[in-house]
């Protein structure tokens, strides 16, 4: 009988002398397949004490690894896996220091340790950033697996040169070790370990014996026995099983990537999903509408196409789509379709939208009312909103794109270019010097090679906007020429009132800043496109305040004729 991985555990956290406990811990042991394929994870971190929002940095790190780990798509390793989510997480937590009050003392901001334990079938994977350690206990040996992350300034003094939130970037630190029977992982901050040795330490663990959480506790009240001032945390994790048929060569080898699917027809089941009939092929995939057998739900079942197959870095963005889809939760943002069963190949799986494209949309509304399109446009930007909350682009935003359901809502699909501040390739040569989405409807500094930001996503709308309103696109095919900064330059913005009379002066305002070629000159936020598209902003009336005459005919008539009068009388007074 082939044994599973298996573990007892035991924990135990403490404020300490502090009012607040800035520690946070958490552990993940998945059923069904996921144990195989992810493994159980562990991790705790630490907040910083000169923070007052550093608890909250804690609980979204251990939390936040620990529900995106399990939701990245089973070919990815678990070294992969992991930095890929731990990136990914640490460009949110600085983006919110950035945009709250203390975004110019990082000291203070959305800042913490993390460190991460991934047990998976004999090997142990271990991540970390900043100075919460994760020991190994084997026989009566204590071994120290991270490294602290900590400058020490002087004998009392010191302080963390890496941690989550500190900047955009993060190095994380990895080491995978082989797993044996009896094996106990230690987690803990520094809290606890400063003020017990490892002889220490490994002697509570082992008086213990079976009862992992009186271990844990013993371990607090010695340190705060000993002086301990700080917060305290502790984990444990022991090893009572490990899965046959591994060995200790698998620490350099990542998960096999899935064999793609075989060609689809209708009636044909695939774990568990019955084709219906295709919906859409491209040179990159092919969708199918599906029924689930299990839940009778339809499912828009998307497969890559062969010729991805010597294409690794489209493979692996194909692979990141299912992850980007259960990250985010909008009604505006097509739903990952995830049951928890094993796959035999590669492919996604989403709600199914009934509905139209925006594309068939725009043939059957070639004159549509204004309201009519603001109302649209808004909720494409909600759906954008919910990307860049994440720290992500979508980056092929285009009318194929955007789908409109029976009930008038707008959901956006096709995550395939999907941009992640977290999320980069760890060369950063892979990322391709052409923009990922469709050439017409992507912003400019994309054919320059330059990085696209949020702004991208907003030309990309304001592109959609104009189209809407008029049939036309604002730089016709001029944009795809671009490839330098001084045709970037004579870009020059076409009126949309000049394809549509019916449209306000202000109207043409709002589309040319968010179509301004130059993205630092466009819109900060997306709310602000959308309030000027419903009103005049007060800098378009500044430069376009009608005469007084339009404004108040009766009142300018009336001045007019009093000017008249006096005049008259003027005339007489001086006649002789």
């Amino acid at each position: 009988m082939t044994s599973q991985l298996a573990v007892s555990t035991g924990q135990h956290t403490d404020p300490g002398p502090k009012p607040v406990n800035q520690d946070f811990h958490g552990l993940m042991i998945p059923g069904d397949h996921q144990l195989g394929t992810k493994g159980i994870a562990v991790a705790i971190a630490d907040g910083i004490s000169s923070s007052n929002v550093s608890q909250i940095a804690s609980e979204s790190a251990v939390a936040g690894f620990l529900n995106d780990y399990y939701a990245t798509p089973d070919s990815w390793s678990v070294k992969q896996s992991a930095q890929r989510v731990l990136r990914a997480t640490n460009a949110w937590l600085h983006a919110q220091t950035r945009q709250s009050r203390y975004r110019y003392d990082q000291d203070r901001g959305y800042v913490c340790t993390l460190s991460v334990l991934v047990l998976k079938s004999a090997t142990a994977h271990v991540f970390h950033i900043g100075d919460a350690r994760i020991y190994r206990l084997q026989g009566n040996s204590l071994e120290q697996l991270t490294t602290d992350h900590r400058v020490w300034l002087s004998q009392e003094d010191s302080c963390l040169n890496r941690a989550m939130g500190l900047s955009q970037q993060v190095d994380i630190d990895y080491l995978a070790v082989p797993v044996w029977l009896g094996d106990t992982f230690l987690l803990a901050t520094d809290g606890v370990y400063e003020h017990l040795s490892e002889r220490d330490m490994a002697g509570i663990i082992q008086a213990a014996g079976e009862d992992l959480d009186s271990a844990a506790r013993t371990l607090v009240e010695r340190a705060l026995a000993a002086g301990s001032d700080d917060n305290l945390s502790v984990q444990l994790v022991r090893v009572d099983s490990v899965a046959a048929g591994k060995s200790s060569a698998e620490v350099a080898r990542d998960v096999q990537q899935l064999p793609f699917a075989r060609e689809l027809a209708p009636g044909q089941v695939l774990d568990g999903y019955r084709i219906v009939r295709p919906i859409h092929a491209s040179s990159r995939s092919q969708v199918y509408l599906a029924i689930d057998e299990a839940s009778h739900q339809q499912v828009a079942l998307k497969v890559p196409a062969m010729e991805l197959r010597e294409n690794p870095a489209g493979l692996e963005q194909f692979a990141t789509e299912q992850w980007v889809a259960q990250r985010i939760d909008s009604p505006h943002v097509v739903k990952a379709f995830a049951p928890e069963r094993p796959r035999s190949c590669l492919y996604l799986a989403t709600k199914y939208v009934q509905g139209i494209s925006l594309r068939q949309w725009l043939l059957d509304h070639p004159a549509p009312a204004l309201e009519t399109v603001r109302q649209l446009v808004e909720q494409i930007a909600r759906g954008l909103r919910a990307f860049h909350r994440l720290e992500m682009v979508h980056q092929d935003l285009k009318p194929d794109n955007i789908l409109i359901n029976d009930e008038g809502t707008v959901v956006l699909i096709d995550f395939g270019a999907t941009r992640n501040a977290g999320l980069q390739e760890l060369h950063d040569h892979d990322e391709p010097t052409w923009p990922r989405g469709a050439a017409l409807y992507s912003a400019p500094e994309a054919f320059l090679g330059e990085t696209t930001g949020w702004q991208a996503d907003q030309f990309s709308l304001g592109v959609i906007t104009y189209q809407m309103l008029t049939g036309q696109l604002p730089y016709g095919t001029r944009v795809p020429g671009i490839r330098n900064h001084r045709q970037l330059r004579q870009l020059s913005y076409h009126p949309a009132r000049l394809h549509r009379e019916d449209l306000p002066g202000w109207i043409d305002h709002a589309l040319a800043r968010a179509l301004h070629p130059e993205s630092h000159k466009r819109y900060p936020a997306l709310s602000e496109f959308l309030f000027d598209l419903r009103q005049p902003n007060p800098q378009w009336q500044q430069h376009h305040q009608k005469p007084l005459m339009e404004r108040h005919p009766v009142a300018f008539w009336q001045g007019m004729s009093a000017l008249l009068l006096l005049a008259l009388l003027a005339s007489f007074a001086w006649r002789p």
